[in-house]
């Protein structure tokens, strides 16, 4: 029998809009992430490109000059996929398709994909496709040529390849039944939490990729899927943490915050951000090893702030601190005084990391503790996500 050859990956080259020169490095940056979002998607990218501009094009983001760039990168790397770092408006997408000859995705779009591709339970599911029904809807016109297509292909998963005979009309029924079967699955996850033991209950929340997962590993042996790569996991996972005989607690697993995380997404995931708001004590993970290691607290402090838990009692936990740089460990030490530091190399730490969080739980309550000494916790634990 002859060898199966392997499937191609598809080819993408990634676009980005820098308004500002001062601000060239975080866009960047932006786009090193939306590489690793493609990545996640299965693409391979083959050529990237930032347009410095005071303002975007109305009709297609990047000036003319910078969009046939864009399609020479493309033909130089036998890409069939254009990638923008920014919403972009169903005309914007109709006019550079037109323009460049290949399909266009913008950033929403692709995340999208990515959480249609790794949506498992029937929950998670319910909540993507409500998700890109609703960024589909003032999309039909572009969509009716390129759905026609049976080849699939990233931003074509879930609902691209099945709905093809869907018009405005059955788009807003099926969002309707959507909804309908959604607010049904909060209602019971709602019973759920009522009949949960009355223990205490901690969040984790942060950027995709920080490590909450191997974190909730580490600390109540659960074999939480691991995996490094932005949103390893998308649904909810509650965990006792009983260790040494000691009183349990619950540990939350959310899914991981982004930059630009598309509206629709956070309000069809409210049921999964609902155990973060009903959390005794919210523990915010970061990546302590990021070059954008500012950008990712302040994305997860503004969500908490759209989702209006800013004043929730929260701990903060530096992780992977074997990847950073030692200056910028420094100053995240003298910056966050009071943050636990951490790293995935020695579980023999966890007691240490255990004690920092009853203490905080114990604060939320009222019980008098002495003062923080800023110490860092060093923990360790499993996996490549860490």
């Amino acid at each position: 029998m002859p060898a199966t050859r392997p499937l191609r990956r598809e080819r993408a080259v990634l676009a980005g809009l820098c308004r500002d020169s001062r601000y060239r490095l975080e866009v960047e940056e932006h786009l090193q992430e939306l590489g690793l979002l493609a990545e996640t998607a299965g693409a391979e990218v083959v050529g990237r490109l930032i347009q410095e501009r005071g303002a975007p094009h109305p009709a297609t983001l990047l000036r003319r000059g910078k969009v046939e760039e864009l399609a020479g990168l493309a033909r130089e790397g036998g890409a069939g996929l254009a990638i923008f770092d920014e919403d972009l408006s169903p005309a914007q997408v109709r006019n550079l398709e037109a323009t460049l000859s290949l399909r266009v995705l913008d950033r929403s779009a692709l995340i999208l994909d990515i959480f249609a591709a790794r949506a498992r339970t029937r929950e998670a599911r319910t909540q993507v496709e409500l998700a890109q029904l609703r960024y589909l809807l003032p999309r039909l016109t572009r969509q009716w040529r390129h759905l026609s297509r049976q080849e699939g292909g990233i931003g074509q998963r879930g609902v691209g390849e099945t709905q093809l005979e869907l018009d405005r009309r059955l788009v807003r029924r099926r969002i309707a039944r959507l909804s309908a079967d959604l607010e049904r699955i909060e209602k019971e996850r709602t019973e759920q939490r009522k009949r949960r033991r009355p223990e205490r209950r901690v969040a984790l929340i942060g950027y995709t990729n920080a490590g909450k997962s191997t974190i909730i590993n580490l600390m109540t042996g659960a074999g939480t899927f691991v995996e490094d790569r932005l949103f390893a996991t998308l649904d909810p996972l509650v965990r006792r943490c009983a260790r040494g005989g000691r009183p349990a607690f619950l540990l939350i697993d959310t899914v991981g915050f982004i930059r630009k995380l598309p509206h629709h997404l956070v309000a069809s995931f409210r049921s999964t951000l609902e155990e973060t708001a009903d959390a005794d004590l919210l523990l915010e993970v970061v990546d302590a090893g990021s070059e954008a290691v500012a950008d990712h607290l302040r994305t997860t402090r503004d969500t908490l702030r759209d989702l209006g838990l800013a004043d929730r009692p929260r701990l903060t936990v530096f992780n992977k601190i074997d990847r950073a740089a030692p200056p910028i460990l420094a100053r995240l030490r003298a910056e966050h005084p009071d943050a636990v530091f951490m790293s995935a190399l020695e579980p023999v730490h966890a007691d240490r990391l255990e004690k920092r969080l009853r203490a905080a739980l114990d604060r939320t309550e009222g019980a008098a503790l002495p003062e923080p000494t800023g110490e860092a916790v060093v923990i360790a634990a499993g996996g490549d996500a860490r």
